[in-house]
């Protein structure tokens, strides 16, 4: 199915209140960007549900929690519900889950890389994050095919979980995002009156 073009003036998909959770996510499926979102043994509930609410902002494939440390679905403000949320009991198992795909980690600590040195992210790529306390295992760290930090001035040691993930996402989803848009697709055609929307697009 092709994405709908979007113009600058459109934010978001806002569908009606009777629309079912499933009904939601079948309109957001042909929008979904190839980018995914892991978290690896968090150990902060709150955080987990402010990702699954951000990375539904950016529409991610899937969003991955590995271990069973428990998420306060009320951070996600409802968002879980449109979302593909996989919980994996271990490494093995996310590895296994995501074979194939490229794997980049966020360690400060480990980072080969700056964020702000990234020119282009691959396709399908996984985003994975540690708790701010531990960070990311050493297997997982070996296993990645980039380690990025994100350059931080102040005596904090890191950042908010939840803060380092929406950082990275808007990362990815800047240099995706077509110009002139607010919404990822192709760009809006400059010879189309601002107001006009293609078959399909929502005002």
């Amino acid at each position: 199915m092709a994405r709908p073009r979007y113009d600058v003036a459109v934010m978001a998909l806002v569908p009606p209140l009777e629309y079912t959770p499933e009904e939601v996510r079948s309109l957001l499926r042909p929008l979904r960007n190839r980018v995914s979102v892991a978290v690896y043994s968090a150990q902060n509930a709150f955080a987990v549900g402010a990702i699954i609410r951000v990375a539904h902002s950016f529409l991610v494939r899937e969003i991955i929690l590995i271990g069973e440390s428990p998420w306060y679905e009320k951070a996600s403000m409802g968002m879980q519900r449109f979302e593909e949320v996989v919980t994996l009991s271990d490494e093995d198992a996310f590895f296994e889950h995501t074979r194939g795909r490229p794997l980049w980690a966020v360690e400060k600590d480990h980072a080969t890389q700056s964020l702000y040195e990234v020119t282009s992210y691959p396709d399908d790529v996984v985003l994975i994050l540690g708790s701010e306390r531990a960070g990311l295992p050493a297997r997982i760290v070996e296993r990645a095919d980039t380690v990025l930090g994100i350059p931080m001035y102040g005596v904090n040691h890191s950042f908010p979980l939840a803060v380092a993930a929406g950082i990275v996402m808007s990362d990815w989803a800047r240099r995706h995002y077509a110009s002139g848009t607010t919404l990822a697709g192709p760009a809006r055609d400059p010879a189309e009156p601002t107001g006009k929307r293609s078959n399909g697009e929502r005002g």
